[in-house]
């Protein structure tokens, strides 16, 4: 059974920095590229960054290029979204996300297993 539980959530004031953290276990964490996403209230959710087993290539939306950035330590079975520069529009709840092979991509549809969320709040 996969499991992924994120952390690292919270309130923050714009310009403010949080470093999410996702931990997985129970299928080989290093075979397969890991993703987080967003979902805002009313909104769909949507992709935010994704990176392949050996972290070579890590891929951002075009709204947070430059402010996050996202990394894995296979060793650990984590992965972390270091989020800078925050603003209130990057409020939303975040999910991790393990992809179905080891190639990273945008679609939800790429991606086999979810986390429960971690809210992230940004006031002005």
């Amino acid at each position: 059974q996969v499991q992924l539980v994120e952390s690292g959530g919270g309130l923050v004031q714009a310009g403010g920095s949080l470093r999410l953290s996702c931990a997985a276990s129970g299928r080989t964490f290093s075979s397969y590229a890991m993703g987080w996403f967003r979902q805002a209230p009313g909104k769909e959710r949507e992709f935010v960054a994704t990176i392949s087993w050996s972290s070579a290539s890590p891929y951002y939306a075009a709204f947070v290029k430059g402010r996050f950035t996202i990394s894995r330590d296979n060793a650990k079975n984590t992965v972390y979204l270091q989020m800078n520069s925050l603003k209130p529009e990057d409020t939303a709840v975040y999910y991790c996300a393990q992809g179905r092979s080891d190639y990273p991509r945008s679609s939800e549809l790429e991606y086999a297993y979810w986390g429960q969320g971690t809210q992230v709040t940004v006031s002005s």
